[in-house]
C-alpha cells in the first residue's frame, strides 16, 4: 500500500518559507531610471531654431544616459498641441517637452487650448535665450535698418514683416518697434514658426521677418539673408556685423528662450537624472561652440531658478499684453 507523507506544522512552515525565499530571489530587481527610450517633443516643425537646439542638446545629453533620446516634432496651435501632449503623458520621466515664449505667454494668455495649464508641468533646464532680430533677403533694397524704416514711412502699411503668430514675442517686438519708429508695417503671421518665415523671405512673400538670428543661421551664413538689427545688448558672436538695438539708437531688448519640462508628478529622481545629463551637454565645448556658431546664446537656469523666473516673466508680459489690449492695439 502506498503511503502519503503528511507534513507537520513546523515542516510545512519551513517548506513555505523556502519557496518564498526562492521566489523573492528569482524576482527581477526594480530597474533604475532610465531603462527605456526617452521621447523629447519639439513644439515646432523640423528645420527651425527650436528643433535644431533640442536635437543638438539631446544628441549630446544622450551620451550620458544608458538609453536613447529620440526627438519628435509636433507643430500646431502655436506650440499648444505639443505642450498639451506632454501635460497628458505618463509622469514617468520618459516624455520631455521643449517650451518657448509662446508656450509660456501666447497660448495661456489667448486661451488657445482648453485645459492647457502650465501647473500640469514641472519646469527644469533652460538652455538658451535668443534675442529677436529683423532680417531681410539679400535680394531686397534694404541694406540697413534705416532703409527699411524710411520705406515704411514712405508707404505706411505696405512694407510686410513676418512674425510667428499674433500675440507672440515677435509680434510684441514689432509693435514696440513700430511705436518707437512711428511707422506701420503690414503684419504677416506664420504660425509654423521660423521654418515658415524662411520660406516666406526666400520666396519674396514678405519684405522682412522678426525672429532670432539663430533661427536664420543657415541662410544668414549662406548669404541669402542679412540681419539689420538684433534687439540685444551685445553683438552676436556668430554675426558680429549685425548691429545691436543700442548701436542704432533703440532702447529695446526682447527675445525668446527654450527650456524643458516633464508632466507634473514625475519623480524628482528622474528629473534630476535628466537635468544632470542636459546640464552636462550644455556645459560641453561641443554645445557651447555650436551655439556660438549659429548665433544662439547659451543660457542656463536650473529647476529652482527657472520656476521662479518663468512666473515673474509671464506676469510682466501678461501685464504688457493687457495694456495693449486695452488700448486696442491687439486683439485677444
Amino acid at each position: 500500500m502506498k503511503h502519503t507523507k503528511i507534513l507537520s506544522g513546523n515542516n510545512l512552515v519551513g517548506v513555505l518559507a523556502l519557496a518564498c525565499a526562492s521566489w523573492i530571489t528569482a524576482a527581477p530587481a526594480h530597474a533604475e531610471y532610465p531603462d527605456q527610450d526617452i521621447r523629447a517633443i519639439v513644439p515646432w516643425g523640423a528645420g527651425g531654431g527650436a528643433d535644431a537646439i533640442v536635437r543638438k542638446i539631446m544628441l549630446i545629453a544622450g551620451r550620458e544616459l544608458p538609453t536613447t533620446v529620440f526627438v519628435e516634432n509636433m507643430e500646431g496651435g502655436v506650440t499648444s498641441i505639443a505642450v498639451n501632449r506632454v501635460m497628458g503623458a505618463p509622469a514617468d520621466g520618459y516624455t520631455v517637452g521643449a517650451l518657448t515664449y509662446d508656450s509660456v505667454v501666447t497660448v495661456p494668455w489667448q486661451n488657445l487650448l482648453p485645459g492647457y495649464d502650465l501647473d500640469r508641468l514641472e519646469f527644469f533646464a533652460q538652455v538658451t535665450s535668443e534675442p529677436n532680430a529683423i532680417m531681410v533677403s539679400t535680394n531686397s533694397d534694404y541694406e540697413t535698418l534705416e532703409d527699411l524704416v524710411e520705406a515704411a514711412k514712405a508707404r505706411p502699411g505696405d512694407i510686410s514683416v513676418g512674425i510667428q503668430g499674433l500675440g507672440s514675442m515677435t509680434h510684441l517686438t514689432l509693435l514696440q518697434f513700430q511705436d518707437m519708429m512711428e511707422v506701420e508695417f503690414r503684419v504677416v503671421s506664420y504660425v509654423g514658426g521660423s521654418a515658415a518665415q524662411k520660406e516666406a523671405i526666400l520666396s519674396g512673400e514678405v519684405d522682412g521677418v522678426i525672429t532670432s538670428l539663430g533661427d536664420f543661421a543657415p541662410i544668414l551664413q549662406s548669404g541669402d539673408a542679412r540681419g539689420l538689427v538684433e534687439f540685444s545688448s551685445e553683438n552676436n558672436v556668430a554675426f558680429p556685423d549685425v548691429p545691436t538695438s543700442g548701436q542704432v539708437g533703440l532702447d529695446l531688448k526682447t527675445g525668446s528662450f527654450l527650456f524643458f519640462a516633464v508632466p507634473k508628478g514625475t519623480p524628482q529622481e528622474a528629473i534630476d537624472v535628466l537635468e544632470t545629463a542636459i546640464q552636462s551637454a550644455w556645459s560641453s565645448d561641443e554645445f557651447q561652440t555650436w551655439a556660438a556658431q549659429v548665433g544662439v546664446t547659451a543660457t542656463w537656469r536650473d529647476q529652482t531658478e527657472l520656476v521662479d523666473w518663468v512666473a515673474k516673466f509671464q506676469t510682466s508680459i501678461f501685464t504688457m499684453l493687457d495694456e495693449l489690449l486695452e488700448k486696442g492695439i491687439i486683439e485677444k
